[in-house]
């Protein structure tokens, strides 16, 4: 699609296990424009946490192509990649991954101190982020004085400080109780309808019923591409005689 944010065509990752191929990512082809919100799910061993380092550019194909906002990521260097990480992806994970010391403020200005911005800059920037995920009231807290959604909040908000082309959240609501899941995802919902493109990876057929598009994978491989109520609880069909 000209349109398309990201490309990928017949990716691949294999590698060795005593002696053995795996392949976890086998030949997995889909584009994914800008402004969409799309679950990656799968159970453990699809392939979903490999296609997500993939699209993290956390790792490299065994082959493939991967375009992200026009760069062709297989061709980039180590710096590139780094530099392409801080400006193009915005990172939720499953276990927060704050520095407990920090306030909410310092851990949402992080990816710009990176970017050298100066301070004033950058101190407006992670506010104006914490306020738009809810949390004008506790920028000068620390995580051990947050409760587990606020944490995910701060997460959230320092993915999106650098504003980013993709936000890319791993099984953002593992950590969470029920009734606080459900106040991430109803946050990532406001996020969609404000225009951010985001991927959401998870195991939960539930949580990617929410989203408008599903990719669920098996084996490595694309089992189904479509509305997430419809691709979520896809199963492998089933072989003749069985």
């Amino acid at each position: 699609m000209s349109d398309a944010l990201i490309a990928v065509d017949r990716l691949t990752r294999h590698y060795e296990v005593g002696g053995e191929l795996v392949r976890a990512l086998d030949g997995v082809s889909f584009d994914i424009r800008q402004g969409e919100w799309v679950a990656i799910v799968g159970q453990s061993g699809s392939g979903k946490s490999t296609l997500m380092n993939l699209l993290g550019c956390l790792d490299t194909a065994t082959s493939g192509t991967y375009r992200l906002n026009g760069a062709d990521v297989e061709t980039l260097t180590d710096d590139q990649l780094a530099d392409l990480r801080n400006k193009e992806i915005g990172f939720v994970f499953q276990t927060f991954q704050l520095l407990g010391r920090a306030t909410a403020l310092a851990n949402v200005e992080l990816p710009l101190v990176y970017r050298g911005l100066p301070r004033r800059e950058r101190r407006a920037q992670a506010e104006q982020a914490l306020r738009s995920v809810g949390l004008a009231n506790r920028m000068h807290h620390r995580p051990n004085e947050l409760s587990g959604g606020q944490r995910q909040r701060v997460a959230v908000a320092r993915a999106l400080v650098g504003q980013p082309s993709l936000l890319l959240a791993d099984e953002p609501t593992g950590n969470l109780d029920s009734q606080t899941g459900e106040e991430i995802v109803r946050l990532f919902g406001e996020l969609h309808q404000r225009g951010h493109t985001i991927i959401l990876v998870t195991h939960e057929p539930k949580l990617a019923a929410r989203c408008p598009r599903a990719i669920r994978l098996m084996d490595g491989r694309v089992l189904g591409d479509g509305p997430g109520a419809e691709v979520a609880t896809l199963q492998a069909p089933r072989a003749v005689g069985t």
